[in-house]
């Protein structure tokens, strides 16, 4: 958390605040959330660089500067806010952009496990990434080679993003149910069929996510309402909206996963 559709409401909301301004102050509040380069090398770099674009690349924050990008990844409690530039730092500002029209950008991340990259080179962070899985040119033939190309459960391999990039657990347990299609899976074992039920299934949750600013399910990301057209995530023990059956979960691979067990079969 945050996962694709939140990210890229982030995205959005930050596309009008950021876009042609220049960066000119920065503040490290924790030295460690900069992955690369070293902080004094970070300040020296970015102040100066306009803002050309910002887009969202998986579940990364992809800002193209004038001369490097900027690439951020929230992990679980990061958090992209906008300021006055006169406003107070707030407890879990990691770092603070200073841009010409008076205002801040803050990441804030509780946590602390929120990373940021400044790289001439972008494709040393985001290279490894699978396809984004509401490209276009992300096929349902493309999923289903993907996945039937390795032996292992369908629901962590959904979640291994050098397979397809951006999906995270509250997604890939609502799109396995909308598929019908148990989480331990062998995804060897999945029919072609079933891997274009399972390529809409991703599409449409993934839209419908976004189209509702993503899930807002406790403190750490605010203003979506997903949560409130979720059918199996954080619903253990509710009637499935399907059948009825009551929603179990159980872990797969370390992760909560939440299923129906009579709508979604296990097929190993």
């Amino acid at each position: 958390m945050p996962e694709l559709p939140e990210v890229e409401t982030i995205v959005r909301r930050m596309r009008p605040e950021i876009v042609g301004r220049t960066i000119t102050a920065a503040d490290l509040r924790w030295a460690r959330t900069l992955a690369t380069p070293e902080p004094a090398l970070f300040n020296k770099n970015i102040i100066g660089q306009s803002v050309e674009s910002v887009n969202r690349r998986a579940k990364y924050i992809v800002a193209q500067l004038s001369v490097d990008t900027l690439i951020i990844h929230l992990r679980m409690s990061g958090d992209i806010l906008f300021r006055e530039i006169d406003a107070p730092a707030e407890k879990h500002d990691r770092l603070l952009l200073t841009l010409d029209d008076e205002k801040t950008l803050a990441f804030n991340d509780m946590r602390k496990f929120g990373r940021v990259w400044l790289t001439p080179v972008p494709d040393d962070v985001l290279s490894k990434l699978g396809p984004e899985p509401l490209d276009d040119a992300f096929t349902a033939d493309d999923l289903f080679e993907r996945i039937t190309s390795h032996k292992r459960q369908i629901k962590p391999l959904l979640l291994d993003q050098s397979v397809i990039a951006g999906l995270g657990n509250i997604y890939t347990d609502e799109a396995l149910h909308l598929a019908g299609l148990h989480p331990l899976t062998k995804s060897d074992k999945i029919k072609r069929k079933q891997a274009e039920g399972l390529w809409r299934s991703i599409r449409k949750v993934l839209e419908a996510g976004i189209e509702r600013n993503g899930t807002s399910i406790d403190w750490i990301y605010r203003g979506g309402q997903y949560q409130d057209y979720l059918h199996v995530y954080g619903r253990t023990d509710e009637p499935c909206l399907k059948c009825g059956t009551p929603i179990q979960k159980i872990f797969v691979g370390q992760r909560g996963t939440h299923f129906c067990p009579k709508c979604q079969k296990v097929a190993i």
